[in-house]
């Protein structure tokens, strides 16, 4: 079947140029600056202004919860987000691209082991405000408290919290950086990244989006652009087929 491109561009972008919102703030997928963004969402934003032929314009956050503002506000056309239902009423997502993990971490001297264990009365968790994680424990867990702030591990250091919550890799990078703290084993989430449009969008702009994407992970671009960006390849997501 044909996709007439042209009117898939004046749906997404109908300013004629993409605008797409990038969350520095989880370095996996985005690194850089504002003025000089790189990273896995960043090189899938471009290939889209590639294939449509028009040009792209990046507005750079440090926090997921900004970037879905700017989403469902109409200020950007795509976004990189983890799929979640709190998003899902203003974001219609392609299968995700990438799945990276939610971890704890714990004082090393805390009588908390396992990820079974922080469920429990009188335990707070830092995490980062909007982010995934915050959105997934504040639905879940029935016993702790979430104490949210801008970094989950600025929250848990500043105020003495007995547990944060966070992406593995910057995680797996505090535990190793700071002399007394360590991650409990497995993960308490799997965070799944996708890209995203409004469901303003017509049907047609939605499922070439998500053909897209599924076309980026089969081909390797996804796999390429996280290894040239430091990253992992084998974080890549399995084909929705």
């Amino acid at each position: 079947m044909t996709v007439d491109l042209t009117a898939i561009a004046d749906d997404l972008a109908p300013t004629g140029t993409l605008r797409a919102s990038i969350n520095l703030g989880n370095p996996v997928l985005a690194q850089g600056t504002a003025d000089a963004p790189s990273g896995v969402t960043v090189d899938i934003a471009r290939e889209l202004g590639r294939r449509l032929s028009i040009p792209v314009d990046f507005a750079c956050f440090d926090a997921a919860r900004k970037s879905f503002d700017a989403m469902a506000s109409g200020a950007a056309d795509v976004c990189f987000l983890a799929v979640d239902p709190a998003r899902e009423t203003e974001v219609a997502f392609t299968a995700p691209y990438v799945v990276i993990e939610g971890v704890y971490a714990v004082p090393d001297i805390s009588a908390i082991t396992t990820i079974d264990d922080v469920d429990r009365d009188g335990v707070r968790i830092g995490v980062k405000q909007g982010s995934a994680y915050d959105l997934y424990l504040s639905r879940t867990l029935k016993h702790a408290t979430v104490v949210r702030g801008t970094e989950g591990t600025d929250e848990y250091l500043a105020h003495g919290l007995d547990v944060a919550a966070g992406i593995r890799q910057p995680m797996t990078t505090f535990v190793d950086s700071r002399a007394g703290h360590r991650l409990l084993n497995g993960r308490f989430m799997q965070i799944q990244q996708a890209m995203g449009t409004t469901h303003t969008r017509r049907f047609e702009t939605v499922d070439f989006l998500r053909s897209f994407v599924e076309e980026l992970k089969d081909g390797g671009f996804i796999a390429d652009s996280l290894r040239r960006s430091g990253q992992d390849s084998t974080l890549v997501a399995r084909s929705a087929g």
